[in-house]
């Protein structure tokens, strides 16, 4: 299915759902109680960057930073990066010792109820078999569907699938390669790894370098894909998504999304991160940390407010 097709079908998924790409319906949406007594899960971050395996998952974004540790290391132990970038790791990801039934086995021992594998970092690898883009684990490194391996091996010991996209940032991830001569390098077109490679903006900034219209479409078709593909049962945004050009995409994967539960027979949930969805349409989260204050949804759970309340509350928010 080529770009506009699959847009088609996102349109024509919401057009006839239950939920709709505005906040009012994505409210009428409810967390599934399996979520809310699960408790423990595994949160798994692995990819391309556990080859280089050094300073962190960041190393595709830093080791392309003058001056900084990564990119000093990776003079020091792979040379240049013009010859030797990024991507060339990925022949070296290999994955040789990957059993995802051992995986498993370790997680329920553990107690775990549901697992959540990194299905696409900021790194733009894609840890499974994807049409829309060849760098992926089916086809490159591994040539394995690896996130199709897990959801077989967890499913097959009761473990709940879930699924964290933290392609988002990759707008502007790999742009500090082009402030030398290393190999990213214009022209780059949508589908090649290293694109969009744009300059990376001020984190906190919600209006400035919006992405553009064709890397927001297939932000969301890779989002739909995923979706469509595995069915997971909770799907985990990193940050970034809260700048507002992705509020009407959030909207739309969020609608698609619900429908797509709806349809399974299966609940769902998305979790977010800072302000990015409209409070009581999906669950927040935050990382290393904690609410500084009670938020309108607790209040509501607490003393009975009305939706009214919650509709004014995400307004002055958002």
């Amino acid at each position: 299915m080529n770009k506009n097709e699959y847009l088609k079908q996102i349109d024509a998924t919401i057009a006839g759902g239950k939920f709709k790409d505005n906040w009012t319906s994505l409210r009428e949406s409810s967390v599934p109680d399996w979520y809310q007594q699960a408790k423990f899960g595994i949160f798994i971050h692995w990819g391309v960057y556990s080859v280089p395996a050094y300073d962190s998952e960041w190393y595709s974004r830093n080791m392309y930073i003058q001056g900084s540790k990564a990119y000093e290391h990776h003079l020091e132990v792979y040379g240049n990066h013009k010859e030797f970038g990024y991507k060339d790791f990925i022949p070296m990801f290999k994955a040789e010792k990957f059993d995802a039934d051992e995986w498993a086995a370790l997680f329920k021992q553990a107690g775990a109820r549901y697992v959540m594998p990194v299905a696409e970092h900021h790194d733009g690898f894609q840890m499974y078999k994807s049409s829309i883009s060849h760098y992926n684990t089916y086809e490159m490194g591994p040539k394995r569907d690896v996130l199709g391996e897990m959801k077989a091996a967890y499913e097959k010991q009761g473990l709940t699938f879930c699924v964290s996209s933290h392609r988002a940032e990759h707008w502007f991830f790999m742009s500090h390669g082009k402030e030398f001569d290393s190999d990213i390098q214009e022209p780059m077109r949508c589908g090649d790894f290293y694109w969009p490679a744009m300059p990376e903006p001020d984190h906190q900034d919600l209006y400035g370098s919006p992405p553009s219209d064709e890397y927001m479409e297939d932000w969301l078709i890779r989002c739909c894909e995923l979706v469509d593909e595995y069915q997971p049962r909770v799907f985990y945004f990193d940050w970034w998504i809260q700048t507002a050009a992705f509020k009407p995409y959030l909207k739309k994967f969020a609608a698609y999304y619900y429908n797509k539960g709806e349809d399974w027979g299966i609940p769902v949930a998305i979790n977010y991160k800072h302000e990015a969805f409209m409070f009581g349409t999906a669950v927040p989260d935050v990382e290393r940390g904690q609410f500084a204050e009670l938020e309108a949804l607790f209040l509501a759970n607490r003393y009975g407010c009305c939706k009214k309340f919650l509709v004014l509350y995400g307004k002055q928010r958002l």
